[in-house]
């Protein structure tokens, strides 16, 4: 069978300015980093990633790419080996470091063709089909955490969606596979919603979230259930319903995933936290946060989690959930402790929570009687953040407001107009 190109690799080193050779050179540091000794990678290994003749580096290299990258090798396309089907019985009995790194489970053989002319027999739908559609899928969480919100990823993962449904009925299947089709449809949608929620299109994030809903159900799985649900807090959060927020977190919170896995259960008290701050709850809003904490220093790194999980929550993003809730109860110095914190951690391709939790920053200096600090802090966003982010668009709006009342008539004010104009001419 021919090599399948890894298109999320190139799409990752196009967009990072790197060559064969400079990727090679960055995980050879890596590697010299990690085991005290220079790698041997070059421009032929990287070509050979791209060209899909290596599938799955060695466990070294995959280590030392993830360092440069910040992101787990099969959200840069790699396809895990195949393993035995008494590994597919026992996943307990799975090596941790494949496991962690697996979006679905292990990749079975390859699908049957279609059937050769002359015949009818019904093509077979495999877990190779569901592969193709979960690197497609990674590379959207890739798009969505560099851009977010733009309707261009909303309508890229709303599309596969419906590919994915249109398998069901392509051919023959087995009950997992089916499962895994409905999951894989889900999580596009789930995307779109996101993307739709992150660009305030509320109206289409519902739409997407219905049928989202519905093809987690059918599928069974409990993780793409809690993302849903838990995107469905974060919307109502973002239009103020604090309520709704609380009750679809809920739902999320209370699946049984988050008992299994503390670091599930970290994320839906850190979002929990979130609404608690935008309803001017204190007391709620510390207990999550220390509850979040907690759970996510019990969580064992080596457990299998999807890929969407594995590219965004952690630290930051906990802290990053933490500056929000305490920007929105006015607790201003508790705020910039946590975006310092989180922007000391954010990993290089969470390039929206970068420019967003910047922004956040700004308000919380200029909130203290900050103003030439604030500015600085908001002049660092990314003029296509700036421009082309609905969120970040609207919250630099508000700064800027808020600087000219708090200073108006000073060289600061005038800067940051200057600054300002000179963003929306470039866009």
């Amino acid at each position: 069978m021919d090599a399948t190109r890894n298109t999320v690799l190139e799409a990752w080193m196009t967009e990072h300015g790197h060559s064969s050779n400079s990727l090679a050179e960055a995980a050879n540091s890596a590697i010299e980093r990690l085991t005290g000794r220079p790698g041997g990678l070059d421009g032929s290994s990287v070509r050979a990633w791209k060209a899909g003749r290596v599938a799955w580096p060695k466990s070294t290299a995959r280590k030392a790419l993830e360092d440069v990258t910040g992101l787990p090798a099969v959200a840069l396309g790699f396809v895990p080996r195949d393993r035995p089907s008494s590994a597919l019985a026992s996943p307990q009995q799975e090596d941790p470091d494949m496991k962690r790194r697996t979006l679905v489970g292990s990749i079975a053989a390859a699908a049957a063709a279609a059937a050769a002319p002359g015949t009818t027999s019904p093509r077979r739908i495999g877990m190779s089909d569901v592969n193709r559609l979960n690197r497609r899928f990674a590379e959207i969480i890739a798009s969505d955490h560099r851009y977010g919100g733009q309707l261009g990823i909303e309508q890229r993962a709303a599309a596969p969606a419906d590919e994915a449904l249109n398998l069901q009925n392509a051919g023959s299947t087995t009950q997992r596979v089916r499962s895994n089709l409905y999951a894989s449809a889900a999580a596009f949608r789930s995307s779109a919603m996101w993307a739709a929620i992150d660009g305030r299109r509320y109206s289409d994030a519902k739409a997407h979230m219905r049928e989202a809903q519905a093809l987690a159900e059918m599928s069974g799985d409990q993780a793409i259930k809690f993302r849903i649900w838990s995107h469905a807090g974060t919307m109502y959060r973002h239009m103020g319903r604090p309520s709704d927020a609380f009750a679809a977190n809920d739902v999320a919170r209370n699946l049984h995933l988050t008992r299994r896995d503390p670091l599930f259960a970290s994320l839906g008290l850190a979002r929990q936290g979130a609404i608690h701050g935008a309803a001017r709850d204190l007391t709620g809003t510390r207990r999550a946060f220390e509850q979040a904490q907690d759970a996510m220093l019990r969580a064992d790194p080596a457990d299998y989690r999807p890929v969407w999980m594995l590219a965004f929550y952690d630290q930051a993003e906990l802290d990053h959930l933490a500056l929000s809730a305490y920007l929105a109860l006015g607790d201003y110095p508790t705020a910039e402790f946590h975006a310092h914190r989180c922007l000391s951690a954010l990993r290089p391709h969470m390039a929206r929570s970068r420019a967003i939790t910047t922004t956040r920053l700004a308000h919380a200096q200029l909130a203290q009687g900050a103003p030439e600090a604030a500015t600085a802090t908001a002049m660092k966003v990314p003029a296509d953040a700036a421009t082309q982010h609905a969120r970040v668009t609207r919250m630099l709006q508000e700064f800027g407001a808020a600087l000219r009342a708090t200073a108006p008539g000073s060289a600061t004010v005038q800067a940051w107009t200057e600054y300002s104009a000179a963003w929306r001419m470039a866009a």
